[in-house]
């Protein structure tokens, strides 16, 4: 479905954390991160389209999340021809997006990335907002650029004293699409109770802690955040 000047609607999605950090997802087989998006389907207003996306794409439900703000006006993007199939070349020209923040209000295990059996991502993460550009796909480098600035005023300022605990463990900001059990039902089965703190705070490390090993999928990566460390002692807590 695309408009008169060749653009294809779309829209695009900035997950916040308790922490104010959005979700940074790398992009299967690839070493290109973005947010998540998706084409909005015939009879689909954005919103609607939103929330499918971001089942599809992330595994999360309209009541995981709370919607902050969304852009005012569509924000454009061409799309080189090298991109483009041939059967679509000279008529499709690229995407137009209305992106939306949105505030996790459940768990960081609610997240999915096998939520279909197309997934899009394969890894990600929690990133500061000001998400790094450069390993964005050039093309949409300058959407991104104004969808963060035109929401940035909407972005709740963290308090820290909503922070985990001096004695609580931090969480292990970075996430791999995997099979079998979830790593919520592992530490339940080793803790005998699942973690009650919020998104920001769950899981801190899967092997040494947990005794667990996981596979990544063919073209996946193993980036953790320079700040933590799978073979580092959990204790004490990053701030």
């Amino acid at each position: 479905m695309l408009d008169r000047d060749g653009f294809r609607p779309n829209v695009g999605i900035i997950l916040l954390n308790q922490r104010s950090q959005v979700f940074w997802g790398k992009r299967i087989r690839t070493h290109s991160w973005q947010f998540p998006q998706g084409g909005i389907d015939r009879g689909e207003n954005p919103e609607q389209a939103m929330y499918r996306e971001l089942h599809e794409e992330v595994g999360l439900m309209p009541q995981h999340v709370h919607v902050l703000a969304r852009t005012r006006d569509w924000l454009r993007y061409e799309v080189p021809d090298r991109f483009i199939r041939r059967d679509a070349r000279g008529h499709y020209k690229g995407q137009k997006q209305i992106w939306f923040l949105l505030q996790l209000v459940g768990y960081d295990w609610n997240l999915n990335l096998r939520a279909t059996d197309h997934p899009e991502f394969d890894a990600w993460r929690w990133n500061d907002y000001w998400v790094p550009l450069d390993v964005v796909v050039e093309f949409k480098r300058g959407v991104y650029e104004m969808a963060l600035t035109e929401l940035a005023r909407f972005v709740p300022r963290f308090d820290p004293r909503s922070a985990p605990r001096p004695d609580s463990r931090p969480d292990h900001r970075n996430r791999y699409l995997r099979g079998g059990v979830h790593l919520r039902d592992q530490m339940a089965g080793q803790a005998g109770e699942a973690n009650p703190h919020p998104a920001s705070s769950m899981t801190y490390s899967y092997t040494a802690r947990l005794g667990a090993s996981f596979e990544l999928p063919p073209g996946a990566t193993f980036e953790p955040d320079p700040q933590t460390s799978l073979g580092a002692d959990p204790l004490p807590p990053k701030t």
